[in-house]
């Protein structure tokens, strides 16, 4: 069964900007609220699609992840959809709030840790083949001082004055109850008075790690790949953040990339291209004879069908190119002059149609030339 279209889901065009996104997932999220809708499973399914739809379309990234290769490259990366309704008001709470007087029955969802990131260099026969390589990023750890409570030893923290130590902001307006987090604790219900020297009030220092990712064959420049859970841990208590990995591919002397197909300039000789000739070409798989007919010109083309990069996730590969230029010698040996030469005359005396019609049209710009030419006048 085909995958719904977000677009079509959130009722916006392709072309659509974020704000026009966020006002159509809020009117979404008004008409197919839980509470609007008690006992109606349809209506909680509708409000968890409109939710994934948002959480791609909202996020620049994975917007164009979306764009580009539809459902496949956002499941690529984790995927975009909410199993359980204190997910989405946990992630998108401060969007639209809770409609009907705050959280209620629900409560609200401890929010997930920070995300980190880092950048990996991979060479071209690494990502034709796909390969496992050690990463190292730093993330925030907990303290040892303060066992992460971001006090010194023996200090505790202080309940917020400015929201009670809710941690959140309740504004009414109309029916709707509006909650944000308080920016005074940043969501934390506390605030540090007495900071831990060594963490200074944050609970966290920051530690390298060390995590080793596979990578699949097929990635290109700018692919980016996802460890769940190797992120900062959550101070409220919910789930910690991914790392996400993003992939630079060298470029490779011989080869030239345009998304899953290859390029290769190989040289052959006068004699080669108009003779043809077997000659021996670079592949992804090591050394390979082809065959150059006779007759080939400078510029053309050879495609070996399916020995480019394979496409991620899929049995199928692009296609190599055997782009072949005419190399011309720059010092000749007495005998190769001698035998140009002799062709040289040959080739004087039976002239190619192609140079045969180059020399009439030059005939006729001259004779034409020298017609519309006017004479001068006597003194």
């Amino acid at each position: 069964m085909s995958k719904p279209d977000f677009y079509e889901v959130l009722g916006v065009a392709r072309s659509a900007s974020k704000e026009d996104i966020s006002i159509a997932y809020r009117k979404l999220a008004m008409k197919y609220h839980p509470d609007r809708n008690p006992g109606n499973e349809e209506a909680i399914e509708r409000f968890k699609l409109c939710a994934a739809a948002y959480e791609v379309l909202s996020n620049h990234e994975k917007r164009s992840l979306y764009d580009k290769y539809g459902h496949a490259g956002i499941e690529a990366n984790g995927g975009a959809q909410f199993h359980d309704i204190n997910e989405i008001f946990g992630a998108f709470g401060d969007l639209f709030g809770s409609f009907f007087g705050g959280g209620g029955r629900r409560g609200r969802h401890p929010a997930h840790g920070n995300d980190v990131q880092c950048n990996l260099t991979i060479d071209l026969h690494e990502a034709a083949r796909g390969v496992t390589k050690e990463i190292s990023f730093r993330r925030a750890e907990t303290c040892k001082t303060c066992h992460g409570s971001g006090s010194k030893p023996g200090k505790a923290p202080s309940r917020c004055p400015y929201c009670g130590g809710s941690g959140r902001i309740t504004q009414s307006t109309g029916i709707f109850s509006i909650q944000t987090t308080c920016p005074k604790c940043r969501g934390q219900g506390a605030v540090i008075t007495d900071p831990c020297p060594d963490c200074r009030g944050h609970g966290v220092i920051g530690q390298p790690v060390n995590r080793e990712i596979k990578i699949p064959a097929g990635v290109e420049t700018g692919t980016r790949l996802r460890m769940q859970g190797e992120g900062e841990r959550s101070r409220e208590g919910g789930p910690p953040g991914d790392c996400y990995v993003f992939i630079t591919v060298k470029q490779h002397p011989l080869f030239q990339r345009d998304g899953h197909d290859l390029t290769c300039r190989v040289p052959i000789s006068y004699a080669q291209a108009a003779l043809g000739a077997e000659i021996e070409i670079p592949t992804l798989d090591g050394r390979e004879k082809i065959t150059i007919p006779a007759g080939t010109q400078n510029d053309d083309v050879i495609t070996l069908r399916g020995r480019g990069m394979p496409l991620p996730r899929r049995s199928i590969s692009g296609d190599l190119h055997i782009e072949v230029y005419i190399e011309v010698p720059r010092k000749l040996k007495a005998e190769h002059r001698k035998l140009l030469q002799q062709l040289a005359e040959l080739e004087g005396e039976h002239i190619l149609p192609e140079r045969k019609n180059f020399f009439r049209q030059l005939g006729d710009f001259v004779s034409e030339f020298f017609s519309e030419k006017p004479d001068k006048k006597e003194g």
